[in-house]
């Protein structure tokens, strides 16, 4: 099933990160987990996450074992921005067809 977000905003390699990073921002994950959930292949997911380890976007947190686990960076300004209109987009989604219900309904 494919989120609001990706629907409105393409459903990208990039995009499926974000969103998956965002749904889960409160725990740390390996690359080859991330990459799993947000289903997208391991080497498209690479190219993109030598950017956002770059642009700050996640951040180490741990190892287990030889994995190492990251985390969406709460702490960057721009990745708290990012968020506001993750949810301003999955909100506005929700609005709409909550309006278009209720003009069935009626």
């Amino acid at each position: 099933m494919v989120s609001a977000f990706l629907k409105l905003e393409g459903n990208t390699v990039r995009n499926r990160i974000w969103n998956f990073l965002i749904m889960h921002s409160e725990f740390d994950y390996s690359m080859k987990d991330i990459a799993n959930y947000a289903e997208v292949s391991y080497t498209a997911f690479k190219e993109i996450w030598k950017d956002f380890v770059k642009r700050d976007i996640v951040k180490y947190k741990r190892n287990v074992g030889k994995a190492k686990l990251y985390i969406l960076n709460r702490e960057n300004h721009q990745v708290e921005k990012f968020i506001d209109y993750y949810w301003s987009v999955v909100h506005q989604e929700v609005e709409k067809h909550r309006q278009h219900e209720e003009l069935l309904v009626h």
